[in-house]
């Protein structure tokens, strides 16, 4: 097979999130035998949101099964912004809980900013506090974002930890993804293009890049020839469209780059699905024993 036509190294983010939860489950037993303390991770689902409702099980699923506590509380569609403070702010004087989430979206009527900044920073594992961002952009010790620490892991696990010198490209600039993303990049010495909707010849910056994390939210739109040849892609895409091959109404997942075009140049790429998406649950769990520990004045155990 000549060169031009190897297909990329496919980052299997599932096997990789899986020994991150296996690393976490041994951590907490490590934190249990040496300082009797369990982690404890709290789930706020506001409303019956079919897909966040399937997410917060998944996430006191795999809590669990890492051997910390999981508390899950439910509030109604029509509760008030008032009641879900005093709910987190209950939660952040409880000193079994060391971790504090509140699943988005919110309904329309509450205010999410207000929401995730009445979380006690510390214990802010999504890493959204407007503390925690600042100390992320000022290089001290914050919670970081699961998506973003999830897709650092798998390129340097894919590139090496020493990154330094390489152009990264960010498409897209949400607090949640992109900026967080760019941030982490530029800490690992990356010359850093962040990329959005106004951004001229995207395509063209996208060539330069020997790092590319996809986080637009639109389907397929980064193609095989923005891709530099050998280049590391990440997809944090997940998007449904239509699947008529599988019947009428079906759909099927894709991410944010067309992956049979991308992966005809790209070195590495993540599939969609099973590529970024299951390592954010995984470094929810790793952030929740990095608050317990911080919290609680002790080493993050070796695992």
């Amino acid at each position: 097979m000549s060169e031009a036509t190897k297909i990329a190294k496919k980052i299997d983010g599932k096997a990789f999130a899986e020994g991150l939860r296996q690393r976490v489950a041994l951590k907490v037993t490590k934190l249990k035998g040496q300082h009797d303390i369990t982690p404890g991770l709290a789930v706020v689902l506001v409303g019956e949101d079919p897909a966040s409702q399937v997410y917060v099980r998944n996430k006191g699923k795999q809590t669990v099964e890492a051997g910390m506590n999981s508390f899950e509380f439910r509030m109604d569609e029509d509760a008030t912004q008032s009641d879900l403070v005093e709910m987190v702010e209950e939660l952040n004087a409880d000193p079994n809980v060391h971790g504090i989430l509140v699943q988005l979206p919110l309904p329309r009527h509450i205010d999410e900013a207000e929401i995730i900044n009445a979380i006690d920073p510390n214990k802010d594992v999504d890493g959204f506090h407007v503390i925690n961002s600042g100390r992320l952009m000022t290089g001290q010790d914050a919670m970081v974002p699961c998506t973003p620490a999830g897709c650092m892991m798998l390129i340097k696990d894919t590139l090496g930890n020493d990154l330094s010198g390489k152009r990264a490209i960010v498409v897209g600039r949400s607090n949640i993804v992109g900026k967080p993303m760019a941030q982490l990049l530029l800490d690992a010495n990356c010359t850093v293009t962040i990329a959005h909707s106004r951004t001229q010849d995207l395509p063209g910056e996208c060539q330069r890049a020997d790092i590319v994390v996809a986080a637009v939210g639109r389907a397929e739109m980064v193609k095989g020839d923005w891709i530099k040849p050998g280049a590391c892609v990440i997809d944090v895409g997940i998007n449904r469209v239509p699947a008529p091959e599988k019947g009428e109404g079906k759909t099927r997942l894709v991410g944010d780059v067309d992956y049979a075009g991308a992966a005809q140049v790209a070195g590495s790429i993540t599939p969609v699905p099973g590529g970024v998406g299951p390592m954010t649950i995984a470094v929810l769990l790793d952030n929740t024993v990095t608050a317990c520990c911080r919290i609680n004045g002790v080493d993050v155990p070796k695992a």
